[in-house]
């Protein structure tokens, strides 16, 4: 008999006795869907063989999710090997909110495939059959898959260790291969609904066979599921490349894949960031500069980038000189920091520049705003001494949480990512460094999580990600310590014992790319932006052409405050006017009569439909002033 601990119960197990076989005689089975012995999660068929810890992972647990999406993505697997015999396997892991899964098969599998598959998937599903799990060596594995003539998980194989163990997942006739955990049976996969068809690569590589891959999602329960897809739905409505065409903001085309044609309400928006940004930094003793697009490539040698991102760089060649267009502005700020003899006195040093990069994304990521070649980084760094680390990280942790709430985001999820396996620095470097970046953190009282392995290849580094109305988490800001580029590129300052000794170099970004952080607003915002970021704060309308003049008087005295404002005069109904520029999500509307002309006035009304009644322009444009200046999301004071 085996001594066990389940949420503070003693229990005890007979030998060969399932974690499975042990929780149904003493707990309400019905929502576990997987346990942990001593710290380690375990498939709900696994046997107790030693005295232990048992803890129960329910459903509605993320632990708990990931299992069933990952269990749906076999019951796919199921499914789509009846419909089509001939489909190969490759790989179906869990993602954020669901599950894909990669095939390769002679059908083409389009949107309307979606839903005889997923109707076949919830019949299999009513079964209630008993998935089983079985160990197995890498050598029955490969013959298991042999006989399946499951060329690409024979491929995965080969890669596994020869000494590691293998799991298998039976669901009837469908066998998968997994590290697991999974279900223990179907019936805990009733809320479900593939998504989408998209095109995918083997091992993600273009140079290899194009594969077909089917977006799912799972959720614990029929209202989770419902939810999720009302989010979507909403988030169809605020998608920024149809808000961008509604509100004349920006476009694309095809002749400059992945770059962005910027009009002119879009690029005012654009703009008010960035001079809110640059304002920001001169308040906090940046200098502002810029650097050149194009430099020789043996400069993005020796900083390390042109190794670790040449399938990103754009190359292009002059008079026999082979150059890269900039993807990062850090090997161009070290250039001006070595102009020029520095003292320990001198330091910190910050540049700031809004950098204009290009990045060589695959055709196949790109999306909008979000993901683009060419964008704009609110880049900065800063070069200091070891000792200047800890109060430097302390401010700009202070600068990214003020800004972030300017924008209206409170909800910041912190992770810190360690060294990556390929890397440039020491051992003892990396130890400093991730260090200094802990102790920046605890001493914030910030809740943080640890990202092992995903740091830069020349640092640690600290990344924001914010959480927007719908739920969705969007990784933005970033804090990297580098202890390796500056002396790679030969920056250094003199010590107070007058040695030259290479500076801390502090990357860091706010906002990211500006142009997906547009994207973002527009999305969080639905088009309703704040008004100080609006693209137009007003857009007077006239009833008859009788009013004509003295909207032009009001147009001229708003802009010479500065208030962004246009102005409606064609002839038509005033109902109609005002639900258009409604539409276009114009803060103000200015009514214009005859009873307004004639008290010397305008009748204001908010995209929001409040009737703000009777004003002058003067209280107009002091109300406007004020929100503006305290960057107010509301439209009246």
């Amino acid at each position: 008999m085996f001594k066990v601990i389940i949420e503070d119960r003693k229990l005890e197990a007979r030998d060969n006795t399932s974690i499975e076989d042990l929780i149904k005689s003493n707990f309400d089975y019905k929502d576990i869907v997987a346990a942990k012995i001593n710290n380690n999660l375990c498939d709900l068929s696994d046997l107790i063989t030693s005295d232990c810890n048992i803890e129960l992972i329910k459903s509605s647990n993320n632990k708990g999710l990931e299992i069933i999406r990952h269990t749906c993505a076999h019951l796919f697997g199921h499914a789509i090997k009846q419909i089509y015999p001939d489909t190969k396997m490759v790989i179906g892991p869990v993602i954020d909110n669901g599950f894909y899964y990669d095939i390769d098969t002679k059908e083409t599998i389009s949107e309307k495939n979606l839903s005889s598959i997923e109707l076949l998937m919830k019949k299999l599903a009513k079964k209630k059959y008993k998935i089983i799990k079985e160990i197995v060596t890498k050598d029955k594995a490969a013959k298991i898959f042999s006989e399946r003539n499951e060329s690409y998980k024979l491929k995965l194989i080969k890669e596994i260790p020869n000494n590691e163990i293998i799991s298998i997942y039976h669901h009837e006739e469908y066998i998968d291969m997994c590290r697991g955990p999974h279900l223990t049976n179907t019936k805990f996969l009733n809320n479900f609904k593939l998504m989408k068809v998209s095109g995918s690569y083997w091992k993600g590589d273009s140079k290899n066979q194009q594969l077909q891959r089917i977006y799912g999602t799972a959720w614990d329960s029929k209202e989770s599921l419902q939810n999720y897809l009302e989010k979507l739905t909403e988030a169809e409505k605020r998608d920024h490349r149809k808000l961008g065409q509604k509100l004349d903001l920006f476009h694309f085309q095809e002749e400059s894949p992945g770059m962005v044609f910027w009009h002119n309400n879009g690029w005012t928006l654009f703009n008010t960031i960035k001079n809110f940004i640059t304002d920001y930094l001169v308040d906090n003793d940046y200098e502002i500069i810029n650097t050149p697009q194009i430099l020789d490539k043996s400069l993005w040698k020796k900083s390390g980038h042109l190794d670790k991102f040449s399938d990103l760089i754009f190359d292009v060649s002059s008079e026999n000189k082979e150059y890269a267009i900039k993807p990062m502005s850090c090997p161009g700020h070290i250039q001006i920091y070595n102009q020029g003899l520095k003292s320990y006195k001198d330091l910190p040093i910050k540049f700031a520049e809004f950098g204009k990069v290009h990045r060589n994304e695959p055709s196949g990521t790109l999306h909008g705003l979000m993901r683009i070649r060419a964008f704009t980084q609110d880049d900065a760094h800063i070069f200091c001494t070891s000792e200047q680390i800890e109060k430097e990280i302390n401010k700009l942790i202070k600068n990214i949480y003020e800004i972030y709430k300017i924008f209206g985001f409170k909800e910041i999820k912190v992770e810190l990512s360690t060294r990556p396996e390929n890397r440039v620095g020491s051992d003892e470097i990396w130890d400093k460094s991730e260090s200094a970046l802990k102790s920046a953190l605890n001493s914030n009282d910030i809740d943080w999580l640890i990202n092992e392995g995903d740091g830069a290849f020349y640092g640690p580094k600290i990344d924001f990600s914010l959480t927007d109305s719908l739920d969705r988490v969007w990784q933005l800001g970033t804090i990297q310590l580098d202890f390796s580029m500056p002396s790679r590129l030969d920056a250094n300052y003199i010590d107070s014992k007058g040695n030259k000794i290479a500076p801390v170099m502090i990357h860091r970004a706010i906002l990211g790319s500006l142009e997906r952080f547009v994207g973002i607003l527009i999305e969080e915002y639905s088009g309703n932006l704040p008004l100080w970021l609006s693209p137009v704060h007003v857009t007077i309308l006239n009833i008859t052409e009788n009013q004509k003049s003295y909207c032009l008087e009001i147009l001229k005295r708003l802009k010479k405050s500065k208030i962004r404002s246009n102005m409606d005069l064609r002839n038509e109904k005033i109902g109609y006017k005002i639900r258009e520029h409604t539409m276009l999500r114009t803060p103000y509307l200015l009514v214009v009569g005859d009873k307004e002309l004639e008290n010397g006035k305008i009748s204001v009304r908010t995209r929001l439909g409040d009737d703000l009644g009777e004003m002058s322009v003067e209280n107009l444009i002091k109300m406007i002033e004020t929100l503006v200046d305290k960057r107010s999301i509301n439209l009246t004071i």
